[in-house]
């Protein structure tokens, strides 16, 4: 005699074949494809087949899960290693930038000290010159001086008779006597 559920049966694939997915789309295509019980919402299914489906799944579980837990495991990892590299480049990044901030700071220093000693330097000469100018104008002034009386005898008879004259004004000029 023939059982009635078993005419449907089909074979269950192992677990290894199509993997949890496969398995558990063929437990619902028996669900769904199940004799409905006469005057009854129920439906009949081969206790056998879906046992062993289930069983196919739980077997096949294990190996997916330990699957998924490497790939979580590895993307963990690459996901440290990834921060890890941020992290240094991040590092690198605020190092040159604290570097070009100083940097800029010494050069910017440098640069105020030498317009510091650049007006120094200009306002030292500056008082040399004047103080030179100073020394050249009086020996300008006595060069003058010292040439005019040189000058001065080769117009001695005008000199006399304006020496003369001024005596008579009654005005004494001291270089001329």
């Amino acid at each position: 005699m023939s059982d009635p559920f078993l005419d449907d049966v089909e074979e269950v694939p192992p677990a290894d074949e199509g993997g949890l997915d496969s398995i558990l789309h063929h437990l619902m295509d028996v669900i769904t494809t199940a004799k409905s019980m006469p005057l009854s919402s129920s439906v009949m299914v081969s206790r056998e087949e879906v046992m062993g489906l289930v069983q196919s799944a739980l077997d096949s579980l294990p190996e997916e899960l330990r699957q998924a837990r490497w790939l979580l495991r590895e993307r963990e990892e690459f996901m440290n290693e990834v921060r890890a590299q941020a992290e240094r480049m991040v590092q690198r990044t605020e190092i040159v930038r604290q570097a070009n901030a100083v940097a800029q700071r010494i050069l910017d220093d440098a640069n105020e000290e030498a317009r510091t000693l650049r007006h120094q330097a200009e306002d030292f000469v500056d008082t040399k010159l004047a103080g030179m100018e100073i020394v050249l104008d009086r020996l300008t002034r006595t060069v003058q001086a010292g040439r005019a009386k040189l000058a001065a005898p080769l117009v001695a008879p005008a000199a006399e008779e304006a020496g003369a004259a001024a005596e008579e004004d009654g005005f004494f000029d001291q270089d001329q006597a």
